[in-house]
């Protein structure tokens, strides 16, 4: 079971000399685990277990098992509040695709950020994935590896927009979007803001504006921003995201 098991949680992988190495075992050793012909010390599960967010009943179960966790709000505690109505987001709006997004930087107050993000819909709930820049992780003194950078949110329905949380694998960090449509010639814009969780600090800024673009099946155009993703100036941002950033005027 544990070789089955692990050999589905590798499947989105795409290098399994890659992955033994950031989980920091020996390849044969991995092959072995891969096969079931061996099984990974306490220290090594442990460390196994937190890499995959899964815990040590992987040893046993099925990893599909493991993965079905009810989500919060089906309890009746919560479902007035916070159950399926507020949960299901139409494709009205917030399409599936990917998404440019604008903000000013949180690590230096004269950068902006461009980033990518992918919207996806797995039955009655709406997904975010994206991935933190390189040269921001640098700054912070983080290895620049795909699974520190990879970040994931789950988008809600409000009365006059969407919300999303947002969090880096275990929770390193999160953040809170919140946006509403506006009016555009494409009607592709969503202008909100995005707020860290994060201590107060009399250096930094914890909230400030975000823009949302959909780009559409523009994939020339995806893979255009894809590859300028990262810190830029202000002058570099396209004359519309300019415009609904305002950052001479105060966030309130």
């Amino acid at each position: 079971m544990f070789g089955a098991n692990l050999r589905k949680l590798s499947a989105d992988f795409p290098s399994v000399s890659a992955l033994a190495r950031d989980l920091g075992i020996n390849r044969t050793q991995f092959n072995r685990y891969l096969s079931g012909e061996s099984f990974p010390r306490p220290d090594v599960l442990a460390r196994m277990c937190r890499f995959f967010s899964v815990d040590a009943r992987v040893l046993l179960e099925p990893v599909e098992r493991l993965e079905q966790r009810p989500e919060p709000s089906s309890s009746t505690f919560l479902r007035d509040f916070m159950g399926p109505g507020i949960h299901h987001v139409s494709e009205t709006s917030l399409p599936n695709g990917f998404y440019q997004f604008t903000r000013r930087s949180f690590v230096s107050d004269t950068k902006f950020v461009r980033g990518l993000i992918f919207i996806k819909r797995d039955g009655e709930h709406t997904y975010l994935r994206g991935y933190e820049p390189k040269d921001a992780m640098a700054i912070q003194g983080i290895p620049p590896l795909p699974k520190a950078r990879e970040y994931r949110g789950y988008v809600i329905q409000l009365e006059d927009g969407i919300a999303a949380t947002v969090s880096r694998r275990n929770g390193m960090t999160a953040s809170f979007n919140y946006l509403s449509r506006i009016t555009s010639f494409q009607n592709n814009f969503w202008v909100g803001y995005v707020a860290r969780t994060v201590r107060e600090n009399s250096s930094s800024a914890r909230m400030t504006r975000l823009v949302y673009e959909h780009l559409g099946d523009d994939f020339g155009r995806v893979l255009k921003v894809a590859r300028s993703c990262g810190f830029c100036s202000f002058e570099e941002l396209m004359p519309y995201h300019q415009r609904l950033l305002q950052p001479e005027d105060p966030f309130r």
